[in-house]
């Protein structure tokens, strides 16, 4: 039996976006547990999809002792600052510091955590672990898909697995992985290591797992369990203007040739496959007009650019401006991301109408707001359970939410509105004020890939659509002056050239 201290510190950095993650905001439970400290962190995440979790429940079957640091997490935004990441950092390592006879430390992360002084949070934060615990500590973490993985998070930990599926329904699962390795390490087992890094963007609207190619790389890294250590394809988060940013692919094993190869297999079938990715999006005009021309429902329309899940604001209006303009029947948004028009409806009744900008009001360019008049049709308190695979286990706590529909003529439109960002992956999104989704005509989601997991089983269609936000799709847009030279923008795109 061995002594492991195990925490977590998660922040996906979308440097383009306007809005910031402050302490505070690692302070709140919004859908996943607030910052938690000590004994408590074990209650915190229990029966979650997490890392951390999976990684607890299989340690505990093989009688490890579990010492707590910390977890924590914030909803994705533009930097960290330096505030939070210090205040988080230090408390996470005087907690390690506590513990004089340790065997291993398991750390659950995300992997792209940029800070208002630092583009590696992730390798910044492993260099100070290492020196607390020294080289001989066997360190492994988990990471995000999305992570951008760098070289110092490979040389500063002893190894790390990655999740395999978008949406990730597999958190847990790879938290388990996780804890197979360390405990490999801490029985007297040594790894080789190898790192690939790959040299083109993939937007997050390319990287369902669902479809080609993703489909079949993720495939052909489980056909290599049994035959390699470990071996894990992390596809990035591409709107974050660092040097190593992108996809990379890391493996590990006894044998350092076996690692070797085994990468070079993964690393080749995604060069390969560069021509397959797919980032067909539709305009706000055509994708409600396609909508509205299915017979059945419903139709899901993922308004990936203004999703939270990524650093958007949640904010922004332009599907609903098409919504109503084209007399859009039987559609629900959720959710538009404002809390003073939230307070306004709380302020009425059920049945009372009220006139009011709604949305527009968050982030540097400040869109237009949608100004109509609307009838509180029902409140909540944003508490509520997730029923769908990826958020299994999660209690949301999004302050204030409030189900409006317009008032206007010759659209059957509404709009649920909430006081706190969050990504709509989940049906109980809707559920939880009375709207049941698979009733619907057009369901707007904002959201990526996430919703797949619970909504593509109800799903008649799905459209991707490109409307304002502070995630952009088309990466060739955005301004990158720190990314290194000669990366490919998108699949098959332009070489970005600072």
């Amino acid at each position: 039996m061995g002594q492991i201290a195990i925490g977590g510190f998660q922040h996906e950095t979308n440097t383009f976006a306007s809005i910031g993650a402050e302490f505070s905001d690692f302070e709140m439970h919004d859908a996943w547990p607030g910052l938690t400290r000590g004994e408590d962190l074990f209650d915190a995440v229990a029966g979650i999809n997490l890392p951390v979790t999976g990684f607890i429940n299989a340690a505990k079957s093989d009688e490890h002792q579990l010492l707590p640091l910390l977890w924590c997490s914030a909803e994705p935004s533009a930097h960290v600052t330096e505030d939070a990441y210090e205040r988080i950092t230090g408390m996470l390592l005087e907690d390690l510091q506590q513990y004089h006879s340790l065997d291993g430390v398991y750390l659950d992360l995300h992997g792209a955590m940029v800070t208002e002084h630092a583009e590696d949070g992730e390798g910044e934060l492993l260099t100070r672990i290492r020196k607390v615990v020294g080289v001989d500590i066997p360190v492994v973490i988990s990471l995000d898909l999305h992570a951008n993985i760098t070289e110092r998070m490979v040389a500063k930990s002893s190894a790390m697995t990655i999740f395999r599926t978008y949406p990730h329904i597999d958190m847990d699962a790879t938290g388990e992985r996780a804890y197979h390795l360390l405990n490999h390490l801490m029985a007297g087992g040594r790894l080789n290591k190898t790192f690939r890094k790959l040299p083109f963007l993939v937007p997050l609207s390319a990287q369902w797992t669902g479809a080609t190619p993703n489909r079949e790389l993720y495939e052909q890294v489980e056909e290599f369990d049994g035959s390699v250590v470990s071996i894990d394809l992390a596809l990035g988060f591409p709107p974050a203007d660092i040097q190593e940013c992108g996809a990379a692919v890391v493996a590990y094993d006894t044998d350092a040739e076996i690692a070797e190869n085994a990468a070079v297999g993964v690393f080749d079938a995604f060069m390969q496959a560069e021509p397959l990715f797919d980032n067909n999006l539709l305009s706000a005009d055509d994708a409600v007009r396609a909508a509205m021309d299915e017979n059945a429902g419903p139709v899901v329309l993922a308004d990936a650019q203004d999703n939270p899940g990524a650093g958007g604001t949640s904010d922004t209006v332009g599907i609903l401006d098409a919504l109503v303009r084209h007399g859009a029947q039987g559609a629900v948004v959720a959710f538009i991301n404002d809390p003073e028009v939230a307070d306004m409806a709380h302020a009425l009744s059920v049945g009372d109408s009220f006139e009011t900008d709604l949305g527009g009001k968050m982030g540097r360019s400040k869109l237009s707001p949608f100004h109509g008049r609307f009838r509180v049709e029902a409140l909540g308190d944003g508490v509520f359970e997730c029923s769908g695979e990826m958020a299994r286990g999660v209690t949301t706590d999004l302050g204030r939410t409030a189900l409006l529909r317009v008032e206007l003529e010759g659209c059957d439109v509404r709009v649920i509105v909430s006081s706190l960002r969050f990504q709509n992956l989940d049906r109980a999104c809707f559920t939880h004020l009375g709207i049941e989704p698979e009733n619907q005509h057009i369901l707007v989601v904002k959201s990526t890939v996430h919703f797949r997991a619970d909504y593509d089983p109800i799903a008649e269609r799905t459209i991707i659509v490109e409307s304002p936000g502070e995630h952009p799709c088309r990466l060739t847009t955005l301004d990158y002056r720190n990314l290194r030279s000669g990366v490919r923008l998108e699949p098959m795109g332009p070489t970005h050239a600072p």
